[in-house]
């Protein structure tokens, strides 16, 4: 009975452990830093809440529904060369965090999903700082683009992520599920029934 429980609690961790940790689209996890890859490009990608949340850092979601700062920190120099455009989408075709290009190209009206869009120019610092204020919870796709510094190849980076605090999903139903293994695992080793043979002890020599 005990490998059995052993190996579904460390499943039941497993699952949950990897539907907290995948990244999303373009944007990667690289030792606690948000990494987006925008073809041959790369930036550091955070997104700040001044407003409610000082200088927290965010980069799979967004926690309140308000204004937000998205940045980009150049990891290359030739970024600094090339017009960038931001776009935020609503998540129209429910795709959450596996929304990609060929997604976004399958939108017929995109303007009509947009909520934000930063059109094409030239960011001369180290970084490309837009806002937005959202006013509706929900996921949300943003889109990063640009171009070769040198050739006709354009570049696209996709990510989705969540605006408002998401709903607690599985947490509550498998937390449950590991409590009953374990439960089970008492009565049927016989822990039970020694515990209900202490406590008849336990009375009696009273």
């Amino acid at each position: 009975m005990r490998p059995k429980l052993c190996l579904f609690t460390t499943v039941c961790l497993f699952m949950l452990s990897s539907s907290h940790v995948s990244a999303h689209g373009g944007v990667v996890s690289n030792e606690d830093l948000c990494i987006i890859e925008i073809g041959i490009f790369r930036a550091h990608f955070t997104v700040y809440q001044p407003s409610t949340r000082a200088s927290e850092e965010f980069c799979e979601e967004v926690p309140d529904v308000n204004e937000a700062l998205f940045v980009l920190d150049f990891l290359h120099d030739s970024l600094r060369e090339v017009p960038i455009d931001f776009r935020i989408i609503r998540d129209v075709q429910n795709r959450t965090i596996y929304a990609n290009w060929a997604d976004i190209q399958a939108i017929e009206k995109l303007e009509s999903a947009t909520v934000y869009y930063q059109p094409p120019r030239i960011f001369p610092g180290d970084s490309m700082n837009v806002s937005h204020q959202f006013s509706e919870r929900g996921w949300y796709t943003g889109i990063v683009t640009t171009r070769h510094p040198t050739k006709d190849i354009r570049y696209q980076a996709v990510f989705g992520f969540h605006v408002g605090r998401k709903d607690v999903g599985y947490w509550p139903l498998m937390v449950l599920i590991l409590l009953g293994v374990q439960i089970q695992y008492w009565v049927s080793s016989g822990g039970y029934r020694r515990w209900r043979e202490k406590r008849a002890s336990a009375g009696s020599a009273e």
